[in-house]
């Protein structure tokens, strides 16, 4: 009786596991029979992957996501859609292309063909630090030992034809000298490699850094060179170029681009002059203060000469507003016997407004260096305008209005235009020909007045002076006008960067040869001082001339000298200052203002540059005794399948 009932089970357990019967007509609803499909190759129809090397993928794919809809939701298409941001352009289409071999796996007459998985092993060891350096894990989809095959299983390679594209791009003459640039527009991504690429050319003499991201997310990148780069050295000069800070007004960001090049290969080929310039200046190229309004001017083209689209951020600020009025406070100040008009606060008032990160950037960027020049190039007009760009009284919205420093702007000012064939041409039906008359000069507040400006700023809470340079009429020219523009603008670049050198520089120190920082630098006739740096280091532009000199510095005395610039000294001269100590300081008032230049509490010196600021906090929370990193909001749509696999283990 057993045995009967265990033949009857196995029998029934064969008929089960045989498959149903092929359906007829209207059989399959009644679920009397069902119809297999063999799984077969479809068009590609997910748009981050319809650029890789074929046409045709299978569902499901290697994570078993068995259509469209569920792949184009999951954290893992979502990830190499946005891993260009992330990365900020490193690794990129590369990465992308990857995850796309095993999202969107390749067929071929019905069947799957893995990914090489060499080309993985390649792509993590170049790509990982990249991953670690936003505190990301390796994405487990891109295991290259399990969704990934040796050549000898016949694998493909998913970077083919990016490899393709690439070889054609440089594929350039041998006979080329080493002084090529590429007169293009560059996109933020090319930029980027571009920067790296120089830097890595001149590794000895060049570095990049960022001061923060931008709303959307992009670094704000910056090369440097000096001859020791990623450090302040005693007595070397610090200058900036910042280009691009309204997004449409490219020119100046293309400029900058080709000076980082010219700098490296002049420099290796021995220009006397190119490397007198880096030996004694520390130099920061900032070509693009505005990534997002760029992209959004980009998508007009090259050609589109509009006021509008691109200009500001992706907040809708314009960056050149956005500063804190400080000049209304120096001119309330102007009257007041022995006020400074120098290192003047931040009002709280200003943090109640909207602030765009990339300005918070910017103010602390020019905390962290101590800047002596700097020049903002920007686009629409061809004229170099100086401070201040605020007009003395708010309703004239054209008015004379000079800094302490006018003769001193003015040299400077006179120091690009002069050395610009264009600028300095006296025709006056070109463009910038309404300046002509003024030299090609003008100050700020006379050719239309503003509040919130940068190079206000600059001069007023810090010891940077700064000047503005319209560089051209078109804002965003055809590829073809760059070689011109460029050759035009070279040698005033040049010419502007070496007047770092002019004035004074010297070290303040006590008797022992303590360096003193914070130090006041004044030049009688000037209500407009400068301080020490943290090795008691100062730099003083001055035009030529007789001048009084003093340092002072809390519980120091102070001490004065006459110092004389003859008008064909090129070179800062070296004055240096011992202090003596004193018992009591006299005033208190000016004490406390020295030795806390900034306030611990001010919202600026709690700013992180470098986090996520467009994207609101992730819903959820974070893991007990744990926060997010800052790219977790770019899943927050994601409710149930967050990806937890992306955050490092602890």
């Amino acid at each position: 009786m057993v045995l009967r009932l265990l033949l009857l089970l196995l029998g029934g357990l064969f008929r089960a596991a045989e498959p149903a019967p092929r359906c007829e007509t209207g059989q399959e609803t009644l679920g009397q029979c069902q119809n297999v499909q063999k799984a077969k190759c479809v068009d590609i129809a997910l748009s981050s992957c319809t650029d890789v090397a074929y046409t045709q993928m299978m569902y499901p794919n290697f994570l078993d996501q068995k259509s469209r809809e569920v792949i184009e939701y999951s954290s893992e298409y979502i990830l190499i859609s946005v891993l260009h941001n992330l990365l900020q352009g490193e690794c990129n289409p590369d990465l992308r292309l990857l995850g796309c071999s095993v999202l969107a796996p390749q067929c071929e007459k019905d069947k799957v063909i893995k990914p090489c998985r060499h080309v993985c092993e390649n792509l993590k060891k170049n790509c990982l630090p990249a991953f670690d350096a936003i505190d990301m894990a390796w994405p487990y989809f891109l295991d290259c030992d399990r969704f990934f095959a040796g050549e000898e299983e016949g694998c493909f390679d998913p970077l083919a034809k990016l490899r393709g594209e690439v070889d054609v791009e440089e594929d350039l003459p041998p006979d080329l000298p080493a002084t090529f640039i590429q007169f293009k527009h560059h996109s933020y991504s090319q930029m980027v490699s571009t920067l790296k690429k120089t830097a890595s050319k001149c590794s000895h003499i060049a570095t990049t850094y960022s001061i923060g991201r931008s709303f959307e997310g992009k670094d704000l990148f910056v090369i440097e060179f000096s001859t020791k780069p990623g450090h302040h050295e005693l007595l070397k000069p610090e200058f900036k170029y910042i280009g691009n800070m309204h997004g449409n007004e490219v020119v100046g960001k293309e400029l900058l681009i080709y000076l980082a090049q010219y700098l490296c290969s002049e420099y290796l080929l021995g220009n006397p002059r190119i490397q007198t310039l880096i030996n004694n200046t520390r130099i920061h190229l900032l070509p693009s203060l505005n990534p997002d309004g760029y992209e959004l001017a980009a998508e007009e083209g090259a050609g589109y000469n509009g006021w509008v689209i691109g200009r500001q951020t992706a907040q809708n600020l314009d960056l050149n507003r956005n500063f804190p009025d400080l000049t209304s406070e120096a001119y309330r100040r102007a009257g007041i016997r022995g006020a400074r008009l120098d290192h003047i606060p931040i009002p709280q008032s200003y943090w109640w407004g909207k602030v765009a990160p990339e300005t918070k950037a910017v103010m602390k960027w020019l905390r962290s260096i101590p800047f002596v020049l700097s020049a903002s190039l920007h686009g629409g007009e061809l004229v170099v305008t100086y401070p201040y760009d605020y007009s003395r009284h708010p309703m004239e919205e054209k008015m004379f209005s000079p800094t302490p420093d006018e003769k001193m702007f003015k040299m400077l000012a006179k120091a690009y235009a002069d050395a610009h064939p264009v600028i300095s041409d006296r025709s006056e039906l070109r463009c910038g020909g309404n300046f002509v008359k003024r030299g090609g000069i003008i100050n700020g507040a006379e050719w239309y007045s503003f509040t919130g400006g940068m190079a206000d700023f600059n001069y007023l809470h810090t010891n940077c002076f700064e000047i503005t340079v319209e560089v051209g009429c078109e804002k965003f020219p055809l590829e073809e006008e760059l070689f011109t523009i460029w050759h035009e603008n070279r040698d005033a670049l040049l010419n502007y960067m070496e007047m770092v050198h002019r004035g004074i520089k010297g070290i303040v120190s006590d008797k022992f040869g303590n360096p003193i920082k914070n130090a006041r630098i004044s030049v009688r006739g000037i209500q407009h001082d400068v301080t020490t740096a943290a090795d008691g280091d100062y730099w003083r532009l001055l035009p030529p001339g007789t001048y009084i000199i003093s340092a002072q510095a809390p519980g120091y005395s102070r001490v004065m000298k006459r110092v004389t610039l003859p008008a064909k000294m090129k070179r800062a001269g070296r004055v240096d200052f011992v202090l003596r100590p004193v018992e009591a300081w006299p005033n208190k008032l000016l004490r406390r203002s020295m030795e806390d230049m900034y306030d611990p509490n001010d919202p600026l010196e709690l700013f992180d540059p470098h986090a996520q600021q467009g994207q609101p906090e992730a819903r959820g929370g974070s893991p007990p005794g744990r926060e997010k990193p800052w790219w977790w909001s770019y899943f927050s749509s994601l409710d149930l399948h967050k990806p937890l696999w992306l955050l490092k283990q602890r």
